[in-house]
């Protein structure tokens, strides 16, 4: 969590401290918050052409949105930027 991040949350719990409120309080005012676990039907084939090629359906997507960066050679590479000689 970034460090803006974490400065927000303060906040919020100081105003929900501030104003009396409880975990409690807001499950009372929204209901108990559940997430779904159940992930086994969520995937990406369905952007697959005929061919079935998914890496090639992504680029596309990327591609047509502007967001290829034909010089990334890895996932890494997008998220850390290239790697730099003799770093590890």
């Amino acid at each position: 969590m970034s460090q803006p991040d974490k400065e927000v949350i303060e906040v919020l719990r100081a105003v929900w401290s501030g104003q009396g409120q409880s975990r409690a309080d807001l499950e009372e005012s929204f209901g108990t918050q559940k997430s779904c676990k159940s992930m086994q039907h969520v995937g990406f084939d369905g952007m697959a052409g005929s061919d079935g090629d998914l890496r090639s359906a992504w680029q596309e997507t990327l591609r047509r949105e502007g967001k290829l960066n034909s010089g990334a050679g890895s996932v890494a590479d997008l998220v850390l930027g290239p790697a730099r000689s003799g770093a590890q």
